[in-house]
């Protein structure tokens, strides 16, 4: 109850009944267990349990409280890496003490009551009734759950399949919901997609991306200038790469490898099209940015963001889903294209994988010197592995990058101490995770927000929106100094810089959210709305309205820099091509250009004047579980190694 509370979950709903039902399980099973002991011993086991249940709870609570999901069992084997960011919990720690000790009030009470009375031995027949009430509520709850709804994300969806963790805590409670996390990581258990379809659906004619006219073609090795125009646009082609499906479905191992290649071999490719080549040929500038959001960008504060959104690509309706592991998770979306795999650090997973389509890796073997950075500890969610798989040479503090110890770490030092690297040699490609624009908030822990506090003073925000905009303005200063070095090297008219961010700024307390907005922040869709920057000097400014999210970043700049690549394997679309629009979320509801579901109230909004077939929702969703699903796969059986890896 004290978790739903604090974590906006719906109270009085079905869900806490069955959280109640299986809570009264695991008190069942656990008294089973203390009846074979007596004395200080049973003390010993039942204090025990509800320690290491108190434990989960202020631990999952803290971390809603910081990152609005829950961590994984994988994290939780993985949580040394949060000694790092001891201060920021023990912030909020401090900050929820009256929730936590709420929390504990179990063990308090057990703890009080047990040091003045001892029980008595327990018999077999007692033993029996325990471990029969048990089963019986056991089975009556799952047969209740496997008689309810099964609808996409119901208590049913959440208890035999899987979907987002907070909608399984919603439904089944957060003891359930770990239970269900532990068994599948060990026992390796997916949900089981919808089949292809047995054809593709047509596609709606209508012309999607109009860019202008594309650029010429590079003369004399030089690359193109995106402002130019040229005439007829060439005959489009398929962005596939040949590969022989028929033969590796007749040579697959099992039906899971054949599911595949019948699966990617089954979708329809994107073509090229009159943005395709644009910036063939010109270096290439990759950051992802933390917790970089629309709300940062302003003329007077964040100058050089408000030039790259106004004099670059604009993108209107672009969303940064929150995936399981943050951070991580967010550089895996926009630097592979690809839907992280829940209960796992998908980025470092990665690392034993053949990555080709990866911007590193595709540069790489076109000539490109290729660099990494990271201004914070370079083995951070395991990017010394990641990330030179991604094809690239990789630094971060700790193993090469020297910038000064604060926390966070200053955007503006990364650029600089990296940049005379990065332009030594033509072409070039580097990739940059930024960390000014780490929580927490404030003008106390934060260094960042403290340097330019001066620079926020007058806004008419409170301190925690105040202090997250101070953090942004250095991120803008690192991209003023990066223009500069390019010019001072000759080469801005051709590098194009694209720029998006890991994750909404969830550090920020929703009234700050609201504040930065004007108005209150819609959670299920709006939350997630952000800005994607795709910008170069000199280049035509041009407005995309579409529904766009990070997962289309590698197949559209894949396609801009004209480069040889299979849209079949990514699960993002090339946002110039002719492919339907689809934004996926993490719960999996979504939005398209016909409207948007949202699969906690499993309610469709059309936009104004369009109309949906009955089974629009249903053949969506299908699909997207196809995503997820075949994502999945992708990062378990090296798929790429088998199908491109050259």
């Amino acid at each position: 109850m004290v978790l739903r509370l604090q974590s906006d979950l719906p109270f009085f709903t079905i869900g806490l009944g069955y959280a109640a039902l299986f809570a009264g399980v695991t008190t069942l099973v656990v008294s089973l267990l203390a009846s074979f002991f007596v004395g200080v011993a049973r003390d010993v086991v039942v204090g025990a349990a509800l320690a290491l249940v108190t434990m989960l709870f202020v631990s999952q609570f803290i971390y809603h409280d910081i990152f609005t999901t829950f961590y994984t069992v994988f994290s939780a084997m993985h949580a040394g890496q949060v000694v790092e960011f001891g201060d920021d919990v023990v912030g909020k720690g401090l900050d929820n003490a009256g929730w936590l000790v709420l929390l504990a009030v179990p063990l308090i009470i057990f703890v009080v009551v047990r040091t003045s009375r001892r029980g008595a031995r327990v018999g077999w027949r007692q033993r029996g009734i325990t471990a029969g009430l048990a089963v019986a509520l056991l089975t009556g709850t799952l047969l209740a759950i496997s008689w309810g709804d099964r609808g996409q994300n119901s208590a049913y969806d959440t208890y035999y399949g899987e979907g987002d963790p907070v909608a399984s805590v919603d439904r089944l409670g957060l003891m359930t919901t770990m239970r269900l996390d532990l068994t599948r990581t060990l026992l390796g258990s997916e949900r089981r997609p919808a089949p292809p379809p047995a054809a593709m659906s047509p596609r709606d004619p209508t012309p999607r991306g109009q860019v202008g006219n594309p650029s010429p073609p590079p003369a004399s090795g030089q690359p193109a200038d995106p402002g130019r125009t040229a005439g007829a646009a060439p005959t489009p082609v398929e962005n596939a790469l040949d590969i022989d499906f028929e033969r590796l479905m007749a040579e697959a191992d099992s039906d899971e490898l054949r599911n595949m290649h019948l699966y990617f071999s089954g979708r329809e490719p994107t073509r090229t099209n009159e943005a395709t080549g644009m910036f063939k040929g010109y270096n290439f500038v990759f950051l992802t940015a933390e917790a970089y959001s629309h709300y940062a960008v302003n003329p007077v504060l964040t100058p050089t963001l408000h030039k790259m959104t106004r004099d670059g690509f604009s993108f209107t309706d672009f969303y940064n889903p929150l995936w399981g592991v943050s951070t991580s998770d967010g550089e895996y979306v926009a630097t592979t294209g690809l839907i992280p795999k829940s209960r796992v650090w998908s980025m470092v997973k990665s690392g034993d994988n053949a990555m080709p389509l990866a911007m590193g890796n595709q540069l790489r073997r076109l000539g490109y010197a290729t660099y990494a950075y990271h201004n914070h500890t370079y083995d951070y969610y395991g990017r010394d592995i990641s990330h030179p798989n991604l094809g690239y040479e990789y630094k971060g503090v700790g193993n090469g990058l020297k910038v000064a110890k604060t926390w966070p770490e200053s955007d503006v030092e990364m650029i600089d101490v990296t940049t005379p690297e990065v332009l030594q040699n033509e072409p070039f490609h580097a990739y940059y995770m930024t960390v000014s624009g780490h929580l927490e908030y404030n003008f106390g822990g934060n260094f960042i927000a403290a340097k330019n506090r001066s620079l926020v003073a007058g806004l008419p925000y409170g301190d925690a929106a105040r202090a997250y905009l101070a953090t942004q303005i250095e991120l803008d200063r690192a991209l003023e100094l990066l223009m500069d070095r390019l010019e001072e090297a000759g080469v801005a008219e051709r590098t194009f810089i694209v720029l998006s961010a890991d994750h909404y700024p969830y550090g920020l307390p929703k009234k700050a959210l609201d504040e930065l907005a004007g108005h209150q922040v819609e959670s299920n869709f709006e939350l997630f709305k952000s800005s994607l920057i795709i910008y170069a000097k000199g280049m035509q400014p041009r407005t995309i309205t579409e529904p766009v999210s990070s997962l289309d970043i590698i197949p559209t700049i894949s396609n801009l820099m004209g480069l040889e690549f299979d849209s079949r394997l990514l699960m993002g679309r090339d946002v110039f091509s002719e492919a339907d629009p689809l934004v996926i979320f993490n719960n999996r509801s979504f939005i398209t250009d016909k409207g948007r579901y949202n699969s906690m109230t499993r309610e469709f909004t059309p936009r104004p004047g369009r109309q949906v077939p009955g089974d629009y929702v249903q053949a969506i969703s299908e699909e997207i579980d196809r995503r997820f699903y075949y994502s999945a796969r992708i990062l378990d059986r090296d798929y790429y190694r088998v199908v491109v890896a050259r």
